[in-house]
C-alpha cells in the first residue's frame, strides 16, 4: 500500500513538473514571438522563417509572410532560401574533405591549382589563408560591365586575380571577408576532384547530409518552393532583388545555394555527428584563426574570430556561438549554433530592411545567453 502510494506522489510529482515546463516553454515561445512578430507583422509582405532546437526539442518554430510576391506562396519550413554567404561552409567542408582523403594539404599555395596567376606571391597564399579571409587578396573586380556585375560565374568573377600586381596585407596577417577568395574553391574542387563542382557537391556533400533538396542557383533551373528577395523601391512597395538585380548574385561556391531550413537542420546534424566530415576537420572549421577587428569590413561582433566558413564567437563566461550570416539580394540569413548546449538557432528572411544580429541577440538573452 504504502509503495502504491509512492509511487502515485513519484508520477503526480512528475505530471506536475512536466505541465510547469510546458508553460515554461509556452511563455518563452510567446516572448520569441513577440520579437520576430514586430517585425514581421503582415502576412502578405516577404517573410522569415525561423526555428530553435535544443537536442530534440523544439523551443520554437514559426514562419510569416510570404515567400513569393507574385503567386502569394507562404513561408514554409520547406521553402528554398538563398542562404547567401552560409554557403561558404558547404564548400569549406569540400575542401576539408580533400584534405582528409590527402589530396591536398592546407598548406597548398594557390600557385598549386592556378599556374595561370602570374604574380609570385600566390605561392605565398595558402588554402588555410582563403578558408579563413587572411589572404590579403583584393576584391578587385570590375564593376564596370553591368552584365559582368549581374550574371558572372564563379570563374569569370575570379578572373581579374590573372594579373593581379598586388595585396592588400602579408598573407595571415589580418582579417578581410571577400568572396572571391572562397569562389576559387569551385575551380579547386573541379581540378583536384576530377569532376565538376556541383556533382562532387551533391555526392559528397549534400547526399551524404540526406539534403536531397539543397542545389545551387541557375539562371534555367525551377527550385522547388523557391523563394524571392525583395527590398522596397522609393515608394515603400516591394520588388524582387535577387538574380538580375544584385551584384554576383549567381556565384555558388561562395552564396548562390538554396536550401530549406528542413534540410539545414540535416546539414547542422550531419556536422555534429561527423558524417560528412572527421573530428579533427571539425576542430580546423571551429577554431577562431583570426579574431576579427572592430573596423573589420564584414562580421565584426564582440570576441569573435573567423574559423573555416563558420564565426566564432568566445563571449567571456558564455559557451561558443558557431555562426555565419548570409545577404545576398534581399535574402537575409542567420545559422548558429551552440554545441555546448545542443542548440541550433536558424533564421531566414527575404527582406534586407532588419536589425538581424539585434533580433538574434534578443532571442539569445530570453534563452539565457549574454551575447
Amino acid at each position: 500500500m504504502k509503495k502504491t502510494i509512492l509511487m502515485i506522489s513519484v508520477m503526480m510529482a512528475i505530471a506536475v513538473s512536466a505541465m510547469a515546463q510546458n508553460m515554461i516553454n509556452e511563455i518563452l515561445a510567446k516572448r520569441i514571438d513577440d520579437v520576430f512578430g514586430a517585425v514581421y507583422n503582415n502576412p502578405n509582405e516577404p517573410g522569415a522563417a525561423v526555428i530553435i532546437l535544443q537536442g530534440k526539442e523544439t523551443v520554437y518554430s514559426r514562419c510569416f509572410g510570404v515567400a513569393d510576391m507574385d503567386t502569394k506562396e507562404p513561408v514554409t519550413l520547406e521553402t528554398n532560401f538563398c542562404i547567401a554567404s552560409v554557403s561558404k561552409q558547404f564548400s569549406a567542408v569540400a575542401l576539408l574533405q580533400l584534405v582528409e582523403e590527402g589530396k591536398i594539404s592546407l598548406n597548398d599555395p594557390l600557385s598549386k591549382f592556378f599556374p595561370e596567376f602570374q604574380a609570385p606571391f600566390f605561392k605565398d597564399i595558402t588554402l588555410h589563408h582563403i578558408l579563413s579571409h587572411t589572404s590579403g587578396i583584393p576584391d578587385a573586380r570590375s564593376r564596370d560591365d553591368r552584365n559582368f556585375v549581374l550574371y558572372s560565374t564563379d570563374v569569370e568573377s575570379v578572373g581579374y586575380m590573372k594579373t593581379l600586381d598586388h595585396l592588400n596585407f602579408q598573407p595571415g596577417t589580418q582579417y578581410e571577408y571577400i568572396n572571391p577568395t572562397f569562389q576559387l574553391i569551385y575551380q579547386i574542387v573541379e581540378r583536384v576532384s576530377g569532376m565538376p563542382f556541383e556533382t562532387y557537391m551533391r555526392d559528397h556533400v549534400f547526399l551524404r547530409a540526406d539534403m536531397e533538396h539543397c542545389c545551387y542557383f541557375e539562371p534555367n533551373r525551377k527550385i522547388p518552393h523557391m523563394a524571392h528577395g525583395y527590398e522596397r523601391d522609393n515608394n515603400g512597395m516591394w520588388k524582387e532583388y535577387d538574380y538580375g538585380e544584385e551584384s554576383f548574385f549567381a556565384t555558388k561556391a561562395d552564396g548562390a545555394l538554396y536550401c530549406s531550413i528542413s534540410d539545414f537542420l540535416r546539414w547542422e546534424h550531419a556536422l555534429r555527428d561527423n558524417r560528412i566530415w572527421t573530428a579533427a576537420s571539425k576542430r580546423l572549421a571551429y577554431q577562431p584563426w583570426v579574431q576579427i577587428p572592430r573596423d573589420a569590413n564584414y562580421g565584426y561582433q564582440p570576441y569573435t574570430g573567423y574559423g573555416y566558413g563558420f564565426f566564432i564567437q568566445d563571449y567571456p563566461g558564455e559557451p561558443t556561438h558557431i555562426y555565419h550570416l548570409g545577404d545576398n539580394g534581399g535574402f537575409t540569413i542567420y545559422a548558429g549554433k551552440i554545441p555546448e548546449r545542443d542548440l541550433i538557432f536558424l533564421f531566414f528572411s527575404t527582406r534586407p530592411d532588419i536589425n538581424r544580429l539585434d533580433l538574434v541577440n534578443q532571442v539569445y538573452h530570453l534563452l539565457g545567453f549574454n551575447f
